[in-house]
């Protein structure tokens, strides 16, 4: 059955090996939304490098031309093969990649692209597009990192921010979709009156703290239960730096969820201090959430 009308996902492509891991995991995400997928291609002619106007007749263009649209006749061949039914559109869009694909966000549920890059996308290398869409897209960017684990959870970073409360609101609409658990992860440290130096805190501080971060983590939950009855959560209340946490999870994670800019256990993530850390590193995809206007 072809997918209802809506707003698509949309993957960026080119002619990398990574660029098929994103194409299947944006195949396979649309099929789930029951949302076509569009697949585009940022193309930069290459004679605009040289003192040549790009109108100009110019043999090689054809090539070129050629070049981009069989990439995207393999993309959609093999995205129809990952989601059989999903209504696919593919379109060649002459512009950078950054801009092409934030331009993209503004009318797409999802935007999927892979953790490196090149030819059309020349650039898409961990820190460039992947970190500038995740940080100014219009909609939740999903970076295929690696494949995922199919029977693992959706893990999501809870600091009680409102950009968290939108990353753990697509989070438990993945784990329902997928019908897996869905972790929630919240990492905290020393309270911040106790700074380097000083004397290691007394049980009774360090309970307090644990208590009101236990706190801030129930209070982010409420009412996720009740939204999603069919999905499983699991509380992860973790002393210690949240990167290490949510790295350490993605080794049996089917997806990692964090949102883009954080307070509390996930301090200047806008800036790349645990998003980017993800991106790096990550051994599952990961979706970067931005908070509502």
């Amino acid at each position: 059955m072809e997918s209802v009308t809506g707003a698509p996902v949309v993957v960026g492509v080119d002619t990398s090996p990574r660029s098929n891991d994103a194409v299947e995991l944006a195949a396979a995400e649309a099929a789930l939304r029951h949302r076509p997928l569009r697949i585009v291609h940022a193309f930069l002619w290459p004679l605009a490098r040289l003192a040549v106007p790009p109108a100009s007749p110019y043999p090689a263009l054809d090539a070129f031309r050629d070049e981009a649209r069989s990439l995207l006749t393999d993309a959609e061949r093999l995205a129809a093969k990952t989601a059989p039914g999903t209504r696919i559109t593919t379109e060649i869009i002459t512009d950078l990649p950054v801009p092409a694909l934030l331009a993209e966000s503004r009318h797409a549920d999802l935007l999927v692209v892979g953790d490196r890059g090149s030819g059309g996308f020349r650039g898409l290398v961990v820190g460039s597009v992947a970190v500038q869409t995740a940080t100014h897209a219009s909609c939740p960017v999903l970076i295929a990192r690696r494949r995922r684990d199919a029977a693992g959870p959706v893990i999501v970073g809870i600091d009680g921010s409102a950009a968290s409360q939108r990353a753990l609101e697509f989070a438990a609409r993945e784990a329902s979709l997928q019908g897996v658990d869905l972790v929630a992860v919240h990492a905290w440290g020393l309270p911040p009156t106790l700074g380097a130096g000083e004397l290691v805190p007394l049980a009774y501080e360090l309970a307090a703290a644990r208590d009101e971060e236990e706190r801030i983590l129930a209070e982010s939950l409420a009412g996720t239960a009740q939204l999603w009855p069919d999905v499983r959560i699991q509380r992860d209340l973790h002393r210690g730096a949240p990167a290490r946490a949510l790295l350490g999870w993605s080794r049996r994670a089917r997806l990692i969820v964090v949102g883009s800019r954080g307070h509390g256990g996930f301090p200047g993530l806008l800036l790349g201090s645990v998003g980017q850390h993800l991106i790096h590193h990550a051994a599952c995809p990961v979706a970067v959430v931005r908070a509502a206007p």
